[in-house]
């Protein structure tokens, strides 16, 4: 149903021009909008009213009109004043107000229509018709983006979400479930990932500062056709989920820069497991202090190289290398020789991975 507000807003604007108050209330008489105070109508003769034939009545000294909604009564507009310019302000108002109903379906329409492919829930038959008759391009080329609030029914943020995107009817908003929502953005030719990412970025600081809310987004590729938007869908999905795994620090996650965390995550646990018993033969790298664990990250992080990881730890070169031997004969791999190094960071993402699915499993 319409909101109460988009409806007032109508009708503020209507007295505004025309300088005739105005009231809509539903079937049962209760008061949905108004310009003026409604105490001087009698709620039966509203039931009466709609319950007869007529589509318009003089009651009361005011017009009373009936607003339809696929031929059933939805609404009753009251125009104060019984001459001729309320009949044809009153008119005028249930013509607004029945274009904003149809609007407000075909959005709704829109919406599930939308819903419906990114959930794999339609045929490519039905939906390249369906898209046809509701007028939406399926050759535009679009992105899926998906924002997960840490608060449960976070109105605040979807409400900012849909008045940031309301200049464009090509965008889509809708809300999965409780804690996330879904942003279909179509695209100019001419954009790309650089577009997309600074979006994300837009959405990230409006959601923050504007709903106080803290948010994660991840997003898709790009496709080219509506048909693939579940893909896209898919692949934001996951890339939330992998974010959370291997980038916790990360509040923006694309799916295109997943690495081998994309290929892990995949990974049956039985396989996982065995994995881990081959490397580490059943001592698995949380036993591992901190300290280590940080000298082993910041030296991937410096592409294996001892002098700028000592640099960077504050330590002697010396005291790095000590470091590493020492890891070198807890687990049998040496991190300065490349191959070990990969083993010992696939190893550390699996072990990450599968204290992820243990805390996530009910």
């Amino acid at each position: 149903m319409i909101s109460g507000q988009v409806i007032q807003n109508a009708i503020d604007e209507l007295k505004a021009i025309t300088r005739v108050d105005l009231c809509v209330l539903d079937t049962d008489g209760n008061t949905v909008a108004t310009t003026f105070s409604d105490e001087e109508l009698d709620v039966s003769s509203i039931e009466l009213f709609v319950q007869s034939p007529a589509d318009s009545q003089v009651m009361q000294g005011c017009h009373f009109f009936k607003i339809m909604d696929n031929q059933i009564p939805e609404y009753v507009l009251v125009a104060r004043g019984n001459g001729e310019d309320g009949y044809m302000i009153g008119k005028i108002a249930v013509s607004e107000l029945h274009n904003l109903m149809v609007a407000y379906h075909e959005k709704q329409d829109r919406n599930s229509f939308i819903q419906n492919v990114l959930m794999d829930n339609m045929l490519l038959v039905d939906i390249y018709n369906r898209a046809k008759k509701l007028h939406i391009d399926i050759e535009a080329k679009r992105v899926v983006y998906l924002i997960e609030t840490k608060q449960e029914q976070d109105s605040n943020a979807l409400e900012l979400v849909r008045t940031l995107f309301a200049g464009s009817s090509r965008d889509f908003i809708t809300a999965v479930d409780e804690k996330n929502i879904i942003l279909v953005k179509e695209l100019k030719p001419e954009e790309g990932y650089e577009a997309v990412e600074q979006t994300a970025k837009i959405l990230l600081d409006m959601l923050n500062s504007e709903a106080m809310s803290k948010v994660r987004i991840a997003y898709g590729t790009m496709i080219e056709e509506i048909r693939f938007l579940s893909k896209s869908y898919k692949e934001a999905k996951m890339a939330l989920d992998v974010g959370k795994i291997f980038y916790e620090e990360k509040s923006i996650i694309a799916y295109s820069t997943l690495g081998i965390g994309r290929l892990i995550y995949q990974l049956p646990i039985p396989l996982c497991e065995m994995f881990m018993n081959e490397v580490f033969g059943g001592e698995l790298p949380d036993s591992l202090d901190d300290e280590t664990l940080m000298t082993i990250n910041k030296f991937f992080e410096n592409s294996l190289n001892v002098s700028e990881t000592s640099r960077q730890l504050y330590i002697h070169r010396n005291t790095l290398v000590y470091r590493l031997e020492k890891i070198q004969k807890s687990t049998g791999l040496d991190v300065r020789v490349f191959e070990d190094a990969l083993t010992f960071r696939i190893a550390l993402m699996v072990s990450n991975y599968m204290k992820y699915m243990e805390r996530n499993t009910f």
